[in-house]
């Protein structure tokens, strides 16, 4: 009879130790994938890990929540227990069981149903809390206020969740579209698919942005445009919303005047009402845009509220449709109001129009008549003259990209959005280096030998932020200079307090002509691009008309 062969010590160890491994690993698993908000803290409350639930709701990213302290996030009127009390009582007995405010990123406040368990270090005894959070409600006077501009803040917080990360893939998307159409003749088919895929993507980028505001309050780039130019480069993407029994006409006034406005929020105005028109002739009808530059006397000032006497430029979006009765016309731009039929409209759409109109200077009017129509008329005041033609679109996709030779560090989490940008840089006939985040890039620069003279860096990248990033190339190679880019909105930006970014910051997308460009404007630049912690201001001021 054979003996049973005796199993060493160290197998069993390993058996054993993978067998944990395994575990743990289901159990991360299970906790990013939890509904629930999961996060962990030491004994003094400081935040140590936070889930995808946890970011998704509060607003906040985890880089934004670790080594914060719980009171950052607790609500300036304490609903329910204070985390303090929370903290202090799950500590001496172990568990706490209760419901407490939390503060998201941007100002509401949702109420939790919260479980927390003291866990000790068997050797230590130094303790660690996990705390796991059911959301019950939102904070009353945020759900229930009936002026709208909360409900459109707490749909910010999603919004700008997804936001970032559609930058990045509609970065990529135009990175490859443009480096297709630097290789194919401009007279073959191809080009002219690949130009609207640029276009398409530059819209989008307008929508995205508009994201990231919404429910802010902030302009992203109020600048100095023609209404025809937004018009024109709308019109190929609003006539495909329509239906074909709908006549759209676009009726341009002539040398209309310069308007001080966020291109792509304007964007976001004609999409609304041009789908609302659409909306309003099932049976089909007539569409039409028309601009025009208009004098406003003080007797239509007095008649409506917001107009100031003087130049105005003029845009109406007119349909034909079955019009609006004269009750609900009084309320159509109340939030969540909507005359469509259930399910059909959120009643957010004209709320959104008349906040971007009122954000640009502007104020919004409609009449209608039911059965005949309905016309929205847009008054934006005067900033100056149309004195220049803007150059069109694919004349400045012709012209000549700027290229250099130096050495350039692309440092970008996004592996799809590194690779496109070092493929395109390099064929400008930059030598590249690229790093997946601020240490590794770090590294890098300590250890080649070439001299890098410029990094291009995400503001929030996993590990380090935009600051210390930059404090530690100006220690390792004080020559090399910074350029910044991100996919967040100017808030998120701003919190970073990072100087210099009016002249060493791209908002993300952006194009690879842009960031050629902009590469060149820094490197040519004899002062070295610095950050550190500084105020910034956040007004917005009208720059040179958009080409």
């Amino acid at each position: 009879m054979q003996r049973a062969r005796a199993i060493k010590p160290e197998v069993v160890a390993t058996r054993h130790f993978r067998k944990k491994s395994a575990a743990l690993r289901i159990l991360r698993r299970a906790v990013d994938t939890c509904r629930e908000l999961v996060f962990l803290t030491d004994a003094d409350g400081v935040l140590q890990y936070v889930n995808p639930s946890c970011e998704a709701v509060t607003g906040y990213s985890a880089s934004e929540l670790i080594e914060k302290n719980l009171n950052w996030i607790a609500p300036a009127v304490q609903q329910g227990d204070s985390w303090e009390s929370i903290r202090g009582q799950a500590l001496k007995e172990g568990a706490f069981r209760g419901t407490t405010g939390l503060r998201c990123k941007h100002g509401s406040v949702i109420e939790l149903d919260l479980a927390v368990t003291a866990v000790r270090d068997p050797q230590t005894q130094a303790a660690s809390l996990a705390w796991t959070g059911t959301v019950v409600a939102q904070q009353h006077d945020i759900k229930d206020e009936a002026d709208g501009p909360h409900k459109m803040e707490s749909l910010g917080v999603f919004a700008g969740g997804i936001a970032h990360d559609f930058n990045n893939l509609l970065m990529v998307i135009s990175a490859y579209a443009e480096m297709g159409l630097s290789a194919t003749p401009s007279e073959h088919v191809a080009a002219h698919h690949l130009h609207e895929i640029v276009a398409a993507v530059r819209r989008a980028s307008d929508l995205t942005r508009r994201l990231l505001m919404f429910g802010h309050r902030q302009g992203a780039g109020r600048q100095l445009v023609s209404l025809n130019w937004i018009v024109e480069d709308a019109v190929g993407m609003l006539s495909r919303l329509v239906e074909e029994d709908i006549e759209f006409r676009v009726s341009l006034g002539k040398d209309v005047a310069l308007v001080c406005i966020d291109p792509g929020q304007m964007d976001q105005v004609l999409l609304n009402l041009v789908v609302n028109a659409r909306d309003a002739m099932p049976d089909g009808g007539e569409l039409v845009i028309e601009t025009q530059t208009l004098s406003l006397d003080n007797n239509f000032a007095a008649e409506h509220t917001g107009v100031t006497a003087g130049e105005h430029v003029l845009l109406t979006i007119t349909d034909s449709g079955r019009g609006i009765q004269a009750e609900e016309l009084t309320r159509i731009f109340d939030p969540f109001y909507t005359t469509k039929a259930e399910g059909k409209g959120t009643g957010l759409g004209l709320a959104i129009v008349q906040s971007i109109i009122q954000e640009n200077g502007g104020v919004i009017s409609a009449a209608s008549d039911p059965g005949a129509g309905t016309s929205f008329r847009i008054y934006l005041p005067v900033a100056a003259p149309q004195r220049e033609k803007r150059v069109s679109i694919s004349l400045r996709q012709q012209l000549s990209i700027p290229r250099g030779n130096e050495t350039l560090l692309v440092v970008e989490d996004s592996e799809p959005l590194r690779q496109s940008t070092a493929e395109f840089l390099a064929s400008l006939g930059y030598k590249v280096r690229s790093a997946a985040d601020g240490q590794e890039a770090l590294v890098k620069l300590q250890n080649d030998s070439s001299d890098i003279a410029l990094v291009i860096a995400d503001v929030v990248m996993p590990h380090m932020n935009g600051p210390k990033f930059a404090t530690a190339v100006a220690t390792l190679q004080p020559s090399t200079k910074v350029l910044f880019m991100s996919g967040h909105n100017g808030a998120t930006v701003l919190n970073k307090r990072l100087d210099s970014l009016e002249t060493n910051f791209l908002q993300k997308p952006f194009s690879l002509a842009s960031l050629a460009t902009k590469i060149r404007e820094v490197l040519d630049e004899p002062v070295r691009a610095r950050a550190a912690a500084a105020s910034a201001s956040s007004s917005t001021a009208c720059a040179a008309p958009r080409d």
